[in-house]
């Protein structure tokens, strides 16, 4: 297995794995998610390749085969009332259902972990939605902690 970046040429299967991470926020949140649609479109996915302040790492095989994905945002924070700081936030982790098992999702983290170091970031954050047990004890499992929970109440 091979960590690099997505090149045009993996588009067409970003977006399945995309549709596959969407299904499952739609199982939890048929409130907010549609099922049957997409995070990103094709044409959004090429410029995103280009983009190094967003890039996109992939999982693959000996033969070239994407198994995974991380997509991954470059942020700064500068306020008042907080030291500034650099991150690298995962927007989407996912690892092909057919190649679960194999290490993909921890081996992917371990490599945005060191992107982040190279990039001078202080840490690695994400978003979980509640219910999806399978990504909260996985990103427990690669040592990952509960900073902040978001809450809603859902008005009628």
């Amino acid at each position: 297995m091979q960590i690099r970046r997505a090149e045009e040429k993996d588009i067409e299967k970003l977006i399945v794995l995309l549709q596959e991470v969407l299904e499952i926020h739609a199982a939890l949140r048929p409130d907010i998610f549609i099922s049957g649609t997409t995070k990103y479109t094709a044409e959004e996915l090429q410029q995103m390749i280009l983009d190094d302040e967003k890039p996109i790492y992939v999982a693959v095989d000996d033969e070239d085969a994407v198994m995974g994905y991380a997509f991954c945002q470059i942020k700064e924070f500068h306020n008042n009332n907080m030291h500034s700081f650099k991150m690298l936030y995962i927007d989407d982790l996912c690892v092909d259902q057919n190649a679960r098992g194999q290490h993909v999702g921890a081996t992917l983290f371990e490599y945005v972990k060191s992107e982040a170091k190279r990039l001078n970031c202080r840490e690695v954050v994400l978003n979980v939605w509640e219910g999806n047990e399978n990504a909260k004890h996985f990103y427990e499992k690669v040592g990952m902690k509960v900073r902040s929970m978001q809450m809603e109440y859902l008005l009628d």
